[in-house]
């Protein structure tokens, strides 16, 4: 069962980014748990993050679950995804996973930190 989702956007440099974000959403964002991450929730359970980095074409979608391990290992088997490792920070009250479809669409799952 999936009860959120997050999309994030990459922006060169985070000063500008996030003062354009801030602008287009009318607002600061809602958390910011370290240097070059900004993240508004836009509906309830769902997540603009606004990353610093090089841009991508699109993504990741990500899902939030309950058990992250057991959804990794459900994608591993029944759909055959190859690469999909499970990061965590200090800061961040998630643990979360990319992986990619066969179109190499990036989407990942995100479990809240017990």
């Amino acid at each position: 069962m999936f009860f959120e989702m997050t999309i994030q956007i990459r922006v060169a440099n985070m000063n500008k980014g996030q003062k354009w974000y801030e602008t287009l959403l009318k607002r600061e964002p809602d958390f910011m748990p370290h240097d070059g991450f900004a993240e508004w929730e836009l509906v309830p359970g769902s997540w603009l993050q606004v990353a610093e980095g090089k841009p991508t074409e699109g993504g990741p979608i990500r899902l939030g679950v309950l058990d992250i391990e057991t959804e990794r290992k459900r994608v591993i088997e029944e759909l055959q995804v190859s690469e999909f490792e499970i990061y965590t920070r200090e800061e961040v009250p998630v643990k979360w996973g990319t992986f990619a479809d066969p179109w190499d669409n990036r989407l990942g799952f995100f479990e809240y930190k017990k």
